[in-house]
């Protein structure tokens, strides 16, 4: 199994965490990779997030070395060898960061240089993201600015990626 970019997509608590690292740690058993990387976007700003960060953590096998990384993303990936699979959860809150923190022009920035690390690197790596497009069009502007740029930004990983799956209800299908 040569694929070296998956990304999973779904709504939240869709299972795409859950999937993503049973990929993960399959590559772990399989001998594709010697080392797994679990790139946390989140940051912990109130006691419901910190709630949620506690369940990844406990729900995670020993396994795993843990990068708290809200923004740097593109050092991360081409800091990585061929025998690490770097696990990024998510780009949501990734895109979060950058339009809310950063601004839209240092995101875009961002973006391309995630988008050459990706196509650089020699590890194996899985992006989980919350699809957001399928509902109605959103009133405020900063609310359409998200959905458009992680609209583009996941179509943008998909034409890299080896797989695309869509989660829903703890189950995969696979789009690409």
């Amino acid at each position: 199994m040569n694929e070296k970019i998956v990304l999973m997509l779904g709504g939240a608590r869709s299972g795409k965490s859950r999937l993503a690292e049973r990929q993960a740690e399959q590559w772990l058993h399989s001998n594709l990779v010697s080392q797994l990387v679990y790139v946390a976007t989140a940051q912990v700003k109130d006691e419901e997030m910190a709630q949620r960060v506690k369940h990844h953590r406990v729900s995670r096998s020993e396994n795993w070395s843990v990068v708290e990384e809200p923004w740097s993303l593109p050092e991360v990936i081409t800091d990585a060898d061929k025998n690490t699979c770097i696990l990024v959860d998510c780009l949501t809150l990734w895109l979060t960061y950058g339009l809310c923190e950063q601004g839209v022009d240092a995101f875009l920035q961002q973006k391309s240089a995630l988008l050459t690390a990706l196509e650089k690197s020699q590890a194996r790596i899985i992006l989980v993201s919350n699809e957001v497009g399928h509902g109605i069009v959103p009133l405020g502007e900063l609310s359409r600015v998200f959905v458009d740029q992680s609209g583009w930004l996941h179509q943008d990983i998909a034409q890299l990626a080896d797989r695309v799956e869509f989660i829903m209800a703890g189950c995969a299908l696979r789009i690409k």
